[in-house]
């Protein structure tokens, strides 16, 4: 009998080109539903074009995605309902404070104003920014917007929650807030998919893992599976091929004359 959870997200053949660059080449995924994923991979493995082709956000050039059997392009409305976003370098409209943006996000998701409320100011205090509902999100730092970027992408209670480098640039401790939120969120049986290219933190966090490089996956599965018997960061280094040392690089970095008085040689 078959145990594998069904597909939250099901990715067939997905391409994208950029021009003379191929950003993602016929890639294929199908992310269990009530996982903690992690999509990984070098700078340039085509991790965010993806997330953004996964989530509506990015058009493809051939090939399907379906979030719960909804498919993503052909039935938009469907598929948005059911998924929260927290893209790379999320813009907000940052006249509004964070409180005020939690508010609209909820009425464009046609909440009622009551519950709107209600899940704003629980968000605002999980996520340690009841002090901060009032400010305008201009004057919030770099961990405060990913977490208000959070909070509205949690208010409408998706079943999936898609992040791309959520902890990119936050402090240790918004960090450890989002952890906490993000682990709250899984432990539902929702799914969260996100990139990331620190492997310690997705060994940390996540359950399942996709292993991408060069636009294709090459590995994905269970994190033990995927990992075998080695770290995560061994295995990433042996799928996508690391870069090899010699002992000739460098060998002049570290290198300084010294003269024969002992004082640097002028």
């Amino acid at each position: 009998m078959d145990t594998t959870p069904p597909a939250a997200v099901d990715i067939r053949d997905l391409w994208k080109r950029f021009g003379q660059q191929i950003a993602v080449a016929g890639l294929s995924l199908q992310l269990p539903a009530g996982s903690f994923i992690g999509l990984v991979g070098p700078n340039g493995a085509g991790k965010t074009t993806t997330l953004s082709m996964a989530t509506g956000l990015l058009r493809p050039d051939h090939g399907t995605v379906l979030v719960h059997g909804a498919d993503v392009w052909r039935d938009p409305v469907a598929v948005k309902s059911r998924i929260g976003i927290l893209p790379e370098g999320l813009r907000m409209f940052e006249r509004l404070s964070g409180r005020e943006l939690l508010q609209y996000n909820g009425r464009l998701r046609g909440l009622p104003g009551a519950e709107v409320d209600r899940r704003a100011d629980e968000l605002l205090r999980v996520l340690d920014l009841d002090g901060a509902g009032g400010k305008l999100v201009a004057d919030y730092s770099t961990g405060m917007r990913k977490k208000i970027g959070l909070a509205a992408a949690l208010l409408h209670n998706p079943e999936v929650l898609f992040l791309d480098e959520p902890f990119e640039g936050v402090d240790p401790v918004s960090a450890q807030t989002i952890r906490g939120v993000l682990k709250r969120y899984a432990a539902t049986g929702s799914t969260v998919v996100f990139s990331s290219h620190v492997m310690e933190l997705v060994e940390q966090l996540c359950d399942w893992v996709a292993v991408m490089t060069a636009g294709q996956v090459v590995a994905q599965g269970p994190l033990d599976s995927v990992r075998g018997d080695r770290s995560l960061h061994e295995a990433f280094l042996d799928l996508v091929g690391g870069p090899q040392q010699t002992g000739e690089a460098l060998e002049w970095l570290g290198a300084h004359p010294v003269a024969a008085d002992g004082g640097a040689e002028q």
